[in-house]
């Protein structure tokens, strides 16, 4: 998928974990870099059963990067997805109620750091899809240097899904929707499918609601959009409502 475009796979050491990592073959230094972070995978084979292996069966975060039409893109595998060989630190947990846990975002953190500086930028987008987007905020709420923080299809409050399926609460994990206080600053945008039943846009418009009025963050609802359809072929429209918006 990747090399057609002139990309290539990279493994990087970041804290615990490798992390599976997608890039161009050839950089060109540029202030702004969009990094990608992948959904939760193939986390589960049943209700009961966790996947051994959590690699998406069709990596959208990937895909999303490169249909960007311009600037520099970059793609975030999650703990255990992707990679070439297997990393010991891969347990079942870190993809089913530790996904989000505090080792798992300081490792995303890290690679971000570590892609940031492959790209000299000084600016990033972070553009999170699904369980993605609870990475893509959790670290955004962290840092200084995160212009936008974009979410597709995006778990942004994780108890509020949990609650909404009936799922078991994720207990090991961080919950985006705690940290709006640190996001207030960040300007966002979060696209949500109308037909989405994973992630309804009533759970996208709840975080949404955690901000003050003034800083509510961007909800935009696509038409006929579910949780994987239409995202990728209407990303270069989308990616141009983020990209006319200056911080």
């Amino acid at each position: 998928m990747a090399a057609p475009h002139g990309w290539k796979q990279e493994t990087l050491r970041a804290g615990k974990f490798d992390l599976s990592i997608y890039l161009p073959e050839s950089i060109t230094a540029n202030s702004d870099l969009t990094i990608y972070i992948e959904g939760d995978g193939l986390a589960w084979i049943s209700h009961r059963h966790p996947s051994a292996d959590p690699s998406p069966i069709d990596p959208l975060a990937l895909r999303l990067a490169l249909a960007q039409p311009a600037g520099n893109a970059a793609y975030l595998a999650r703990p255990c997805q992707l990679l070439q060989s297997g990393d010991a630190s891969c347990s079942n947990r870190y993809w089913t109620g530790d996904r989000f846990a505090p080792e798992v975002i300081d490792a995303s953190n890290i690679a971000i750091t570590q892609l940031k500086a492959r790209f000299r930028a000084k600016e990033l987008k972070l553009v999170g899809y699904s369980g993605g987007a609870a990475i893509a905020a959790l670290v955004a709420a962290r840092r200084h240097d995160v212009s936008h923080l974009v979410s597709v299809a995006g778990n942004l409050d994780t108890s509020a899904w949990t609650r909404l399926h009936r799922l078991t609460p994720l207990h090991g994990s961080m919950n985006p929707g705690t940290y709006a206080h640190d996001l207030r600053s960040i300007p966002q945008f979060h696209f949500s499918g109308a037909k989405d039943q994973n992630i309804p846009p009533t759970l996208t418009e709840g975080f949404a609601d955690l901000f003050p009025s003034a800083n509510r963050p961007s909800v935009h609802i696509e038409p006929g959009f579910d949780h994987e359809c239409c995202w990728v072929e209407a990303w270069p429209r989308l990616w141009q409502m983020i990209a006319t918006q200056a911080p």
